[in-house]
């Protein structure tokens, strides 16, 4: 597609503006969008960095910058390979696999910052998925009654066990 402007280049920037409830499209050459002052994004400019991302949510440089990070959690390391965590949160990788053991509290609180969770769920088809939803309810009340009976809250760990026959009737 040749630039709606000059006619003659091939357009590689594409502008579409809403004014007043109206869409209009502009398909421009490099030049001619820079004349024109449109905003150009160009991914060779930009560098996504998965680790500098992860690095991001466990701290980062942020957190050592101008506040003397050097608490404990700092100078943890792993005894496998030796990586200590300040390192895990300036670069966002981990050094071995035994690096989750050695940091997990530290790694958990990051997922739970970013996913809201530190435990995998997964994802359940809305069509077919009636009883793997069924399931984990199941395993949900099921850690429940034992807290109820730990608690000895032997009244709600009643209404538990008879919710849980409830499901269980579903899942025959």
């Amino acid at each position: 597609m040749n630039c709606d402007e000059c006619k003659e280049n091939l357009a590689t920037v594409h502008v579409t503006e809403m004014y007043n409830g109206q869409k209009s499209e502009m398909h421009l050459c490099p030049s001619c969008a820079a004349k024109k002052g449109a905003l150009v994004f160009d991914p060779s400019q930009f560098q996504f960095n998965l680790p500098n991302l992860l690095g991001g949510f466990l701290g980062g440089n942020q957190a050592l910058q101008g506040k003397g990070f050097a608490g404990p959690t700092a100078q943890l390391a792993c005894q496998n390979c030796g990586v200590r965590f300040v390192d895990i949160r300036n670069s966002g990788k981990l050094g071995c696999p035994k690096c989750y053991q050695a940091f997990e509290d530290e790694l958990e609180s990051a997922l739970k910052r970013i996913h809201g969770n530190s435990q995998h769920t997964g994802k359940i088809p809305l069509r077919s998925g009636e009883k793997t939803r069924i399931k984990r309810q199941v395993d949900d009340l099921k850690e429940q009654l034992q807290a109820a009976i730990m608690a000895e809250e032997y009244e709600k760990a009643a209404e538990i066990r008879d919710a849980l026959k409830e499901l269980e009737k579903k899942l025959d």
